[in-house]
């Protein structure tokens, strides 16, 4: 939904810069001239009132559609000639006010993000400098943070003058690098954090059991945010191997190998397969133990029932005997 947003404010910064074409033009329906005037009208009655955010919508209305200058080129103009200016203005307000960054589209009444009046007028190297703002605000929100790493997806940069094209728009080198440092230093805080709940992984099961948990979460969220740094996630899944070896080496293995596991499977391991065969070995070793022990068993009970049978008949006999029948 973000990218689509994107795209249409992209075309508005087209509409400001593109030249006029008149050839077949679509734009003399009366569909067309209805909508061009119900917007001009709009844009009319919005000045009038005064309110800035309600201007600021009715001119990218005006801009985004390519049949107002067969009606109303006057309204184009004013719109093309304000908009960068009132958009920075508001952008300005709403950085005061708090309001850096959302993903929700312009509205009428000013609930609008820096972000989003910077992005829309074309200005990226603002709308990178508040987007940062938010993300150094809240740090840990991974999914800011993955906004922000993803911003140049469907941006372009102005007009080319000679070839009427567009370029992709690629932010400078020091913005990618100020989100590295966030992603690293999350990376480190959860990594530190992990290095105290392993300590558990060598007491009794019942401190195993949340130790274990509490620290595969802790490498996992390490993991997602190494993924943005050099090194990938390597640090992460390396230490989760290491943990897996430390639960092997308990006294009771039977009883924590699936901890093990866990690690072992997070870290991608060969010890995981190796691990899930000998388990698979060992099932086959009791199932077929326990069938032999229940074999045993039916075969013992059958023997005892027999020769208490006999013992029953020959006592009947006897008593028969006895009372001469």
């Amino acid at each position: 939904m973000r990218l689509l947003k994107v795209a249409g404010y992209s075309l508005i910064l087209m509409a400001l810069t593109a030249p006029a074409v008149y050839a077949d033009d679509p734009c003399l329906g009366d569909d067309e001239k209805n909508a061009a005037l119900t917007r001009s009208a709009a844009l009319e009655i919005a000045e009038k009132a005064g309110k800035s955010a309600a201007i600021f919508v009715a001119y990218m209305q005006i801009i985004v559609d390519d049949c107002m200058d067969r009606y109303d080129k006057n309204a184009v103009v004013r719109a093309k000639a304000n908009i960068p200016k009132l958009g920075r203005d508001l952008a300005q307000a709403a950085e005061t006010k708090g309001a850096l960054y959302s993903s929700d589209a312009i509205r009428a009444d000013g609930q609008t993000s820096a972000f989003r009046y910077y992005e829309t007028i074309g200005d990226h190297q603002e709308a990178n400098r508040v987007l940062l703002k938010a993300v150094h605000g809240k740090p840990e929100d991974l999914r800011l943070f993955q906004t922000a790493w993803n911003i140049d997806n469907g941006r372009y940069g102005p007009v080319d003058p000679n070839t009427g094209s567009r370029q992709p728009y690629s932010s400078p080198p020091a913005f990618q690098q100020e989100l590295a440092k966030v992603a690293s230093t999350n990376a480190d805080r959860l990594m530190k954090a992990e290095e105290k709940d392993a300590q558990g992984l060598t007491g009794n099961i019942g401190d195993l059991g949340k130790a274990s948990m509490q620290s595969i979460e802790k490498l996992r969220s390490a993991a997602l945010w190494m993924k943005y740094l050099p090194g990938g996630d390597k640090p992460a899944k390396d230490r989760a191997e290491q943990r897996g070896d430390t639960i092997m080496k308990r006294q009771d293995p039977t009883f924590t190998q699936g901890q093990a596991m866990m690690y072992y499977e997070f870290s991608g391991s060969p010890k995981a397969n190796d691990m899930a065969v000998q388990i698979k070995k060992k099932g086959e070793e009791s199932q077929r133990a326990m069938e032999k022990a229940g074999e045993g068993m039916k075969k013992s009970f059958s023997q005892k029932s027999g020769a208490e049978q006999i013992q029953f008949d020959k006592k009947k006999a006897d008593l028969e005997k006895e009372l001469g029948f």
